[in-house]
């Protein structure tokens, strides 16, 4: 029976720069800043480990156009590993590492295929004697916006057709809508398998032939969730199984739990560790945003801890844990009136300031001045309403403790 076995992984994203992020340790930061690198290595492990014929890598390889020579010496490196093993890989760019940037060249190991910016056709022999055609193309430039999908024509006679593609499925709205293409598309090429990329979450769009995003291969901010990966592939002419395989080396989490029941600043305070130890996982460190509902503190002084030292008190020892659960984000609900009405009444100036943060009725005045400067437009993304009243309750907070320091 002919069967062949790959991985398939999109998104590196090697090399990301993970802003907003500067407020962590040193040393946290610095693991959160390699992750990328530290994904690549288990993907690497991984295609040995499984000893497989292949590894497709359908875009975004690297950040940014630039492609920087850490990138690139830190790819090179894995990709020596793999053509020891005799292990070819097939790449396409995506839409950040468009072949169009400006980037000084390091040369790759001749195990490693890029598509042009044209669709072709690239041909692997199995050692065992299956033949295999990989179809794809690389970005020229960043916005492809037209469909790409009718240059994909199969090409007889082969055991297995896999098409490559860096693109989003017509229906998706999370992201920017490049190489447009419908799963009815992909269906009509007959091919055995689609390797996608651009999409961050990982996503079946079909069983029947595999259609299949595997998602990023490390989540690099709040909004990707979850443990991130690659999947392993066996396919043969009857059946295809396919298996996550586990690459982050740091997790993003959100969880919300209910403080209802709390009666004190100490019920709560237990509560948010049994959630930080419910999350740790071993070897990996983890992101969390901890939101805490219903928490209503009849004690003020209480509260007032609650606000300016939980958060302290909960990230005491995590510095030193290579399994850490840092707390990026605490949100404490239902108790922003009860602060107000109480600093209010020890002091003047809380009127005064509270008066001014209710000026700016509409947030985007409030951060406008950001994507006024220069340096803001150019790099900062725009908003949600929600995110934006994130920002300013934050800011809000980040005042008053301080005020208190």
């Amino acid at each position: 029976m002919k069967q062949i076995s790959f991985l398939h992984a999109a998104d590196l994203h090697l090399d990301s720069p993970m802003v907003g992020l500067k407020h962590l340790p040193a040393n946290i930061l610095s693991r959160v800043r390699g992750s990328t690198f530290a994904a690549l290595e288990r993907l690497t492990a991984a295609a040995i480990d499984h000893n497989v014929d292949f590894v497709i890598l359908a875009g975004d390889l690297y950040d940014g156009e630039d492609r920087s020579l850490r990138a690139q010496s830190r790819f090179r490196n894995e990709m020596q590993k793999l053509s020891q093993k005799e292990i070819p890989v097939y790449v396409i760019h995506g839409n950040h590492d468009h072949l169009n940037g400006s980037w000084v060249h390091l040369d790759m190991p001749s195990n490693v295929h890029f598509f042009g910016s044209e669709v072709e056709m690239k041909v692997f022999h199995t050692k065992r004697g299956e033949t295999v055609h990989l179809y794809g193309f690389s970005y020229l430039q960043r916005h492809i916006l037209d469909k790409r999908i009718d240059d994909y024509q199969k090409h007889d006679p082969a055991d297995f057709h896999i098409g490559i593609l860096h693109g989003n499925e017509g229906g998706g709205t999370d992201h920017d809508n490049y190489a447009p293409f419908s799963i009815k598309d992909l269906l009509e090429k007959q091919f055995d398998y689609w390797a996608l990329g651009h999409i961050h979450k990982r996503t079946i769009l079909s069983e029947t032939p595999p259609i299949i995003y595997p998602g990023n291969l490390q989540g690099r901010n709040k909004k990707e969730l979850g443990v991130k990966g690659c999947y392993h592939v066996t396919l043969n002419e009857f059946e295809t199984k396919k298996v996550f395989v586990e690459t982050s080396d740091v997790v993003w989490e959100e969880v919300s739990v209910d403080t209802a029941s709390a009666q004190n600043f100490q019920e709560i305070f237990q509560l948010c560790q049994l959630t930080i130890e419910r999350l740790r996982k071993a070897g990996i460190g983890t992101l969390l945003t901890l939101n805490l509902k219903n928490v209503q503190l009849d004690d003020f002084q209480e509260q007032k801890i609650l606000d300016i030292e939980l958060l302290e008190l909960l990230l005491d020892y995590e510095n030193d844990e290579e399994s850490f659960v840092w707390i990026v984000n605490l949100n404490l609900e239902d108790n922003q009136q009860i602060d107000r009405k109480n600093l209010m009444n020890e002091a003047d100036f809380y009127s005064e300031l509270f008066a001014t943060i209710d000026d700016y009725q509409n947030p985007e005045n409030a951060i406008a001045p950001l994507y006024e400067h220069q340096l803001g437009r150019k790099y900062l993304k725009s908003l949600t309403e929600s995110e934006q009243r994130e920002l300013m309750e934050k800011a809000e907070k980040l005042l008053i403790g301080l005020l208190y320091q």
